[in-house]
C-alpha cells in the first residue's frame, strides 16, 4: 500500500488505510504500507510500514499538498516505494489517492504488478481549497483533469462511495466493470462509547476532524452565532489535531470565541465527547464524492448529526441525521437548534445512526470487498465488478 500522508494518523485517508491494511493482515494478507516520516506509534501490528528518511524540518501533518510534499516528500517515497517492492516484490500494489497511484504506476514492468488505485475522494471540488499560488478556477481545473486522466491508469479502482463511482463514470475516466464500491468500516470502540453515553454537565455541539477550508469550518461558526441568539448556554466543542489560528478573528468578530472550546484529543480522548455530545455537526458543503470519516464516527456514538446534503454519506435525513440543503450557515444553524428543541427527534436518529453502523459497516467486510478485488485483478475466481458492489450495498457500500 502506498500512503503519501501521515500514517498512522487520526483523520480520513490514514484512518482507511490503517484499518484496511489491519483487516487484511489479520486475514493473512502479508501488507506493507509504505510512508511518510510522520506519523504515531501505535505498538505491534499485523502489517509492516515502511518510511521514507526523516526530513526533520518538515513536521506538517494537515491534509492537502504542498510544494514540498509534492516535489521533496514524494521524491523520496518513490525512492522508498522502489526499495520495498525489490525486498518484497508484491502481487498488487495498492494505491491511495493520485500520489499513490503515479508513484505505483512509475514502478510497473509489463503491466506487473498490477496497481489498484483507492478513490477517496474527487480533487475537482477538493483542491480548490488548498493553498498552492494559484486561482481557485486553476485548481478546479487541475483537478478535473487528473480526475479524469489518471484513474484509468490502475488495474481496478476501488471507490469509496457510489457517488465518487457514478463521477467517476460520467467523467468516462474508468469503464464500468473497472470499479468497485468498497465503503469504510466503523471503529467498534465508538458503538461501545455511543452505548455508554453519559449526559454532559451543559448542552454541547461539537465537531470532530481537521480545520481545512473544505470542511467549513467558517460556515459552522456563523451557523453557532446563531444558535446561541436563541441559547445562549450552548457551547460549541472543536475535536481536532488542527490549528484554530485561521479562524480566531472570525470567531471573536462574530461574539462566539468564549463559548468556543478547541479541544486537541486522540481517539481515545475523543470517544466520550462525541458519546456526550447533544449535537454533532458535518458542516462540509460537498465532499468530493468521498465519504467523510466523522460521520461514521458520530454515528458509531449514536450522536445527533446534521450535516450539509453534499457530504451526507451514508445518512438519510430524518432517519439516521438531520440533513440540510446548500450551503448556507442559516439552514446549518436551524437544523441544530431542531436537534437541541426537539431531544426525543434528536435521541431517536442518534440511536438510528448506531443501529445501522453496527449492523451494515465493519472494516471486516472492508477487507472482504477488497480482497475480491484483488482476486480478480490477479485473474483469481473472485466476483466481477458489478457482483463484488452488490455485498458492499448491503454491508459496508453505499447508502
Amino acid at each position: 500500500m502506498v500512503a503519501a500522508c501521515p500514517f498512522p494518523w487520526p483523520r480520513g485517508t490514514p484512518i482507511r488505510i490503517f484499518r484496511m491494511a489491519e483487516a487484511l493482515g489479520r486475514r493473512g494478507h502479508d501488507v506493507h504500507v509504505v510512508t511518510y516520516h510522520l506519523g504515531e506509534d501505535v505498538g505491534h501490528l499485523p502489517f509492516r510500514i515502511h518510511r521514507i528518511p526523516a526530513v526533520p524540518a518538515y513536521r506538517r501533518v494537515s491534509p492537502g499538498p504542498t510544494y514540498v510534499k509534492l516535489l521533496l516528500l514524494n521524491a523520496l517515497l518513490r525512492l522508498k516505494l522502489g526499495s520495498v517492492v525489490r525486498s518484497h516484490p508484491p502481487d498488487v500494489i495498492h494505491a491511495h489517492h493520485y500520489e499513490g497511484l503515479v508513484l505505483g504506476l512509475s514502478l510497473r514492468s509489463r503491466g506487473r504488478p498490477p496497481v489498484i488505485y483507492d478513490a477517496h475522494t474527487l480533487l475537482a471540488s477538493e483542491l480548490p481549497f488548498y493553498r498552492l499560488g494559484l486561482t481557485r478556477r486553476v485548481k478546479g481545473a487541475v483537478g478535473a483533469v487528473l480526475d479524469r486522466r489518471l484513474p484509468g491508469r490502475a488495474a481496478h479502482v476501488i471507490a469509496v462511495s457510489e457517488s465518487i463511482r457514478a463521477t467517476l463514470l460520467e467523467l468516462r475516466a474508468c469503464s464500468p466493470d473497472d470499479v468497485t464500491v468498497v465503503g469504510n468500516g466503523v471503529e467498534q470502540a465508538l458503538l461501545e462509547a455511543g452505548r455508554a453515553a453519559a449526559a454532559p454537565p451543559g448542552r454541547t455541539v461539537v465537531f470532530a476532524g481537521n480545520t481545512a477550508a473544505y470542511q467549513g469550518i467558517d460556515l459552522l461558526l456563523r451557523a453557532f452565532r446563531q444558535v446561541r441568539d436563541e441559547h445562549p448556554d450552548v457551547r460549541l466543542l472543536i475535536v481536532t489535531d488542527g490549528r484554530f489560528d485561521p479562524y480566531e478573528a472570525l470567531a471573536r468578530e462574530l461574539g462566539i470565541r468564549d463559548a468556543v472550546e478547541v479541544v486537541n484529543a486522540g481517539f481515545e480522548e475523543m470517544l466520550p465527547l462525541l458519546a456526550s455530545a447533544d449535537v454533532t455537526v458535518n458542516p462540509r458543503p460537498a465532499s468530493g464524492g468521498g465519504s467523510p470519516q466523522k460521520l461514521m464516527n458520530y454515528m458509531a456514538a449514536a450522536a445527533p448529526i446534521v450535516s450539509f446534503e453534499g457530504s451526507a454519506a451514508h445518512l438519510q435525513h430524518g432517519n439516521t441525521a438531520w440533513i440540510v440543503g446548500g450551503r448556507d450557515a442559516g439552514d446549518l444553524a436551524r437544523g441544530i437548534l431542531r436537534m437541541l428543541d426537539d431531544r426525543e427527534l434528536a435521541s431517536r436518529l442518534g440511536e438510528a445512526a448506531r443501529r445501522s453502523v453496527a449492523e451494515n459497516y465493519s472494516w471486516e467486510r472492508t477487507a472482504e470487498g477488497v480482497e475480491a478485488v484483488y482476486s480478480r485483478v490477479l485473474g483469481g475466481t473472485g466476483s466481477p465488478a458489478g457482483e463484488a458492489a452488490a455485498p458492499q450495498r448491503a454491508g459496508i457500500g453505499t447508502p
